[in-house]
């Protein structure tokens, strides 16, 4: 376990001037307050809150944020008060401990509207103290490293969440290597066999991988040399999550991935960067479409360095990165590289921080959008953003997610613009609107009054911004129609009575009905009419009297629109306040008992059940997004599609086959592709009772030896 002196002796190294006597008085209240707790590995609660701090102390943090690792589980895991923190330690201290707190009670695994919330809050915290983000990833950073001692339930839990959230947060704030560690152990427990695997392989190189990397030092030290540049070389295997993603997406054997080493040579200048570059490629043959020049356009989260990948000495792949050393440390520590003192107190989020710049946006669209799986999409688009670089007509220089099209670039020059976007030309050419903007395009957006957004343009951008705007559009395009809907449908209705909807709208009698059916005004009821929500009758009844009103009460329009012959089987899924519904799962996505799941309201075709994460949910109307859960009583087998993707030999089919037949699960259907490189692509349509069985075939056919790599092929 480590020592409090160890924690003073790291924190003395980076900060020569610190406070020790706050982190001295820190230590002494955190070990009085956890006094007799235990962890669930036996040790003493005591060196969690040590092994945070000894994270924060690598990161060089200052003073308040190394207290705060020492008290961030005070306050909700033990009798201490935020008064007493604040009594004790101050402000800035307590007010940080105090957004640990709040993040730490955060849960991704609930609804979709608490999800929403939660991620909320989370930005809100970051925003007003990046700090406490800082405390938080060490901390979640601790616990991955000793997750071994949960159930396995729990670990995968955990696992995912990390995956899905704190290794994003920890690449947007740059810093790489908790990135990677937060990868590699969430990788360990959500799939252990390609783990261990992995780490088996890798093992059985390493002594010829480590004579491989002190040759090529040598070779570029020397050559580097020879030109006068002082450089420091290194060589280190890639982490294992990058070499299974690269397995995964480019469906490669292990055996076929050649650059699992990386060499880095930090140098004095940016000068000697580009000068080392050119020695390098005249060394070595360079990979064309590899070089990647992080100098000239540094990525959204700071970082610079100069990445090319040559051919290097027997034909291997070499992946070489150029940096100087303050660029390098701000690869490594990221944004806490980049802390400035204001009278000891650190800068909030300066408008000129072109740091925060994703964060700024973030927060900027957390104010505009209310509807929560907008939300949701919005942040982890921005979270996982792998960037491409294009330019302006004039030469400015934009920044895109990986895969964005001219109408992201449309929608950042301006909203106007996207709005009325018709074509794009790219250097020069006309491209489609699905066209996906390269590094160095230089792009032209052409315009026309007549033009506007389409639903499908949901399925073709990668920025917040152009979605967030689309989607905008289209919701008031379709409330718009709605509201011409519902008054259509009212006057229909009124004429059956001998009476004018639009004399009644406009007298006493509506500001009654109003806050009888709980509308704000006309326009809302008469878009809730339009969409189905509210009938023509329930509008009728509470503005006519009762013995004008002929019709006996009958189920709502909803109700009907969604009602279904009785002699049909009951479904899985349960409607809130409708019973005995039409639902249609969606082809494109197959949802199975377990996964999240929305209901979208269709006129006479009743509920149409959807993946939440499904594309075709993109153009959904929100006001016809309808709440639906599966019931869990009735069990039926729900049809699935999983890729298998493996090496192409002989049986591999029958072994796969079995894998799904001792899962218990049934082929309906098998579609087989082989491809030029020997690859063998296996489309799989099985029948599956839940979540967790279709989990449990995945884990199988991994098993298989040969098979690189399953995946659930949804929409």
């Amino acid at each position: 376990m480590i020592r409090l002196n160890d924690i003073l002796d790291k924190v003395t190294a980076y900060n020569p001037k610190a406070d020790l006597d706050v982190i001295n008085k820190a230590y002494v209240f955190s070990a009085k307050v956890h006094q007799g707790q235990i962890r669930r590995s036996g040790e003493p609660y005591l060196s969690h809150p040590l092994e945070v701090t000894a994270i924060l102390c690598d990161l060089k943090l200052d003073v308040p944020s190394i207290a705060t690792g020492l008290l961030h589980d005070t306050v909700e895991d033990t009798y201490a008060t935020l008064d007493q923190v604040r009594d004790l330690f101050g402000d800035e201290i307590a007010e940080l401990v105090d957004g640990v707190t709040k993040i730490s009670k955060i849960s991704f695994q609930t609804a979709e509207e608490q999800q929403a919330e939660n991620f909320r809050k989370m930005l809100l915290a970051m925003a007003k103290d990046i700090r406490v983000i800082l405390v938080k990833l060490a901390d979640r950073l601790h616990n991955m490293r000793t997750l071994d001692y949960m159930p396995a339930a729990k670990q995968a839990r955990i696992a995912q969440e990390t995956l899905d959230i704190y290794a994003p947060l920890a690449n947007r704030l740059g810093i790489a290597w908790v990135k990677s560690e937060l990868e590699d152990l969430s990788l360990r427990y959500l799939k252990p066999d390609i783990y261990y695997e992995l780490v088996t392989k890798v093992a059985k190189t390493k002594r010829e991988r480590r004579r491989y990397i002190d040759e090529v030092k040598g070779i570029i030290s020397d050559k580097l040399a020879e030109f006068g540049i002082v450089a420091e070389v290194t060589g280190r295997p890639k982490h294992f999550f990058s070499i299974y993603e690269k397995m995964r997406q480019q469906n490669l054997d292990f055996e076929q991935i050649y650059d699992l080493v990386a060499f880095r040579c930090i140098v004095g200048s940016v000068k000697e960067c580009y000068e080392a570059l050119g020695i390098i490629h005249a060394l070595w043959k360079p990979v064309p479409g590899r070089f990647k020049d992080y100098i000239a356009m540094p990525k959204a989260n700071g970082y610079q360095s100069l990445h090319t990948t040559v051919i290097g000495p027997y034909g291997e792949r070499v992946e070489v990165q150029i940096r100087t050393e303050e660029m390098h440390r701000v690869a490594e520590e990221g944004i806490a590289a980049h802390w400035r003192y204001k009278e000891g107190k650190v800068d909030g989020l300066s408008k000129t921080d072109q740091q925060f710049a994703w964060l700024r946006q973030l927060l900027e669209y957390q104010q505009e959008v209310r509807d929560p799986k907008e939300f949701l999409d919005t942040v982890k688009l921005d979270l996982f953003s792998d960037e491409v670089y294009v330019f302006t007509p004039k030469g400015d220089v934009k920044a895109f997610p990986r895969g964005a099209t001219p109408i992201d670039f449309a929608f950042a020059v301006h909203t106007d613009v996207g709005l009325h976007t018709v074509g794009a030309r790219v250097s020069g050419r006309l491209v489609p609107l699905k066209y996906e903007l390269q590094n160095g395009d230089i792009v032209e957006i052409i315009t026309s009054s007549q033009g506007h957004p389409s639903a499908d343009w949901l399925k073709l951008v990668k920025t917040s911004r152009a979605r967030s705007k689309i989607r905008q559009w289209i919701k008031v395009e379709q409330r718009d129609r709605s509201i011409l809907l519902g008054r259509e449908l009212l006057e229909k209705e009124f004429k059956k009575y001998d009476a004018d909807f639009g004399k009644l709208s406009k007298g006493k009698e509506m500001d009654a009905a109003l806050e009888a059916l709980g509308m704000p005004d006309l326009d809302a009821l008469l878009a809730a009419v339009g969409y189905g929500r509210i009938s023509p009758y329930q509008v009728a009844s509470k503005l006519l009297p009762p013995e004008v009103v002929r019709e006996p009460k009958g189920p709502g329009i909803l109700a009907k629109a969604l009602r279904r012959p009785s002699r049909r089987v009951r479904s899985a899924i349960r409607i809130k306040d409708v019973e005995d519904v039409l639902v249609r799962f969606g082809k494109c996505c197959n949802p199975v008992p377990g996964d999240p799941i929305i209901g979208y309201i269709s006129r006479g075709r009743g509920v149409s059940v959807h993946l939440t994460s499904c594309a075709t949910t993109l153009g959904w109307d929100p006001e016809r997004r309808i709440e639906v859960q599966w019931d869990h009583e009735l069990k039926e087998a729900r049809p699935v599609k999983i890729q298998v993707v493996g090496t192409d030999k002989k049986g591999l089919l029958a072994e796969e086959s079995a894998a799904i037949s001792a899962s218990e699960a049934t082929i309906s259907s098998a579609q087989i592709t082989t491809t030029p490189d020997r690859k063998a692509i296996n489309t799989f349509e099985i029948l599956v009772s839940d979540l967790d069985h279709l989990r449990t075939v995945i884990k199988a056919l991994e098993r298989v030896k040969g098979v690189i790599k399953v995946e659930r092929v949804t929409a």
